[in-house]
């Protein structure tokens, strides 16, 4: 806490102070310090060029070798080329790429969905360069920007589209050609969500909300939130692992762990998400009318609804913290890791409510946002805490406690999982 507070009081040399004796400090416990030992070097080297004399620079003449304008354009290309084949866009590259090379987003436009793929790179004949699969109703191809490559699938359908990268290429595939021409009947959504399998090598770790002395958020007949979340939680389970991940749950049974407690095993089991499970519940002037399911992820709250929500599952944290060093340690956190955050709630949002409404057509979408949920800080991976409905909600309530339900809830938080490992692989 005195490092952040003189982080935010722009005290360099207590920062300097502080960290030194995190570092000690991590060492004797034997910690991972290498974060801090990495901001040490940086105020080192700001220090040792303060002190360092300041030389006259030399002015020569600089003679710039000529370059043949042939060479030039040769470099510009990073891209050797571009074919459709089968249910497959082939792209080669003159060297070996990473993730970082590709964005994927999706778009619904007039003329139908789109799945839209950025690659980093220059093509020299994206402009005369034509991509078809059958049964896509149109691939686009065109240098977007300077080093910006952008493929676009467009169809009627939401396309499942995913992508593999080999050293020098990428490989876009369609995986539900022809499977969803099928006119649908009106009892079922239109969009259907992107679900490709792809539970190998993956490590999940699933936290029930609250247990034991915790009853959590109490519904009417005694419906407490902890039963609800644990049944939703053990069918989450075993659907993930029939599909191939490997699962670890933070409680096996209706025991209570402390709030700060409930990642430790995730980040020991150095698990790839770590998703939270609780159920939602409203003041009594509002039961009546509050309902519907939303998703969390860890960022300092923007709203009142999402400080209230955070409220009420933070209750049994024991952090003393006062509310300002509260949000400058929110602040200061991992912002990638927020973003990746934020996509996973976004897939599994979108899939829970494509799951339910099938049979369950006035659930409400409460919608994808963001919070202060303690429960979630210490994560080492990309994290949410998923409200699965209102426990003190007459209707919804009564349904959190019916299987029918629960396994619903489930398949479509399964689904989102895999939908975010499709598109982030």
């Amino acid at each position: 806490m005195n490092y952040l507070k003189a982080v935010l009081n722009d005290d360099e040399d207590t920062e300097i102070k502080n960290l030194k004796i995190l570092i000690s400090s991590g060492k004797k416990l034997r910690k991972n310090v290498s974060k801090y030992e990495k901001e040490f070097k940086k105020y080192n080297s700001t220090t040792i060029q303060k002190i360092k004399k300041i030389e006259p620079i030399k002015i020569e003449k600089i003679i710039k070798p000529k370059i043949s304008k042939i060479d030039t354009n040769k470099s510009q290309y990073t891209i050797d080329s571009v074919y459709s084949k089968n249910n497959t866009i082939v792209i080669n590259f003159k060297t070996n790429i990473t993730r970082d090379y590709v964005k994927f987003f999706e778009k619904k436009a007039k003329s139908g969905n789109q799945d839209i793929y950025d690659i980093k790179g220059r093509f020299k004949d994206a402009h005369p360069t034509k991509l078809a699969i059958k049964g896509v109703k149109q691939i686009v191809i065109k240098q977007e920007k300077y080093n910006t490559l952008r493929i676009l699938f467009e169809d009627k359908i939401n396309l499942k589209t995913s992508y593999i990268i080999n050293k020098k290429q990428l490989l876009l595939k369609v995986s539900n050609i022809g499977k969803q021409k099928i006119k649908k009947t009106k009892a079922v959504i239109s969009k259907s969500p992107k679900i490709v399998k792809t539970g190998q090598n993956r490590v999940i770790v699933l936290d029930a909300g609250h247990g034991g002395k915790d009853s959590g958020a109490v519904g009417s007949k005694k419906r407490y939130e902890k039963i609800a979340v644990f049944k939703v939680t053990k069918y989450l389970e075993s659907i993930l692992k029939h599909r191939g991940y490997k699962v670890y749950l933070t409680r096996t049974n209706d025991r209570f762990i402390k709030v700060k407690n409930r990642t430790v095993l995730a980040n020991k089991k150095k698990a790839d998400i770590f998703l939270s499970i609780h159920a939602n519940a409203a003041h009594k002037s509002r039961i009546a009318e509050a309902n519907g399911i939303e998703t969390f992820f860890l960022s300092p709250a923007r709203n009142a609804r999402a400080k209230r929500v955070a409220a009420l599952e933070n209750k049994s944290d024991v952090r003393n913290m006062s509310g300002s060093t509260k949000q400058a340690f929110l602040e200061s956190l991992n912002r990638p890791r927020i973003t990746a955050s934020h996509k996973l709630s976004i897939d599994i949002q979108r899939n829970m409510l494509f799951s339910v409404r099938k049979q369950y057509k006035d659930v409400v979408d409460g919608g994808v946002r963001e919070g202060p949920f303690w429960v979630l800080v210490g994560a080492q991976m990309p994290s949410v805490l998923i409200e699965i409905g209102y426990i003190t909600h007459k209707i919804e309530g009564r349904r959190l406690y019916q299987n029918k339900y629960q396994k619903n809830l489930a398949h479509g938080i399964a689904n989102g999982i895999d939908s975010y490992f499709a598109k982030n692989p």
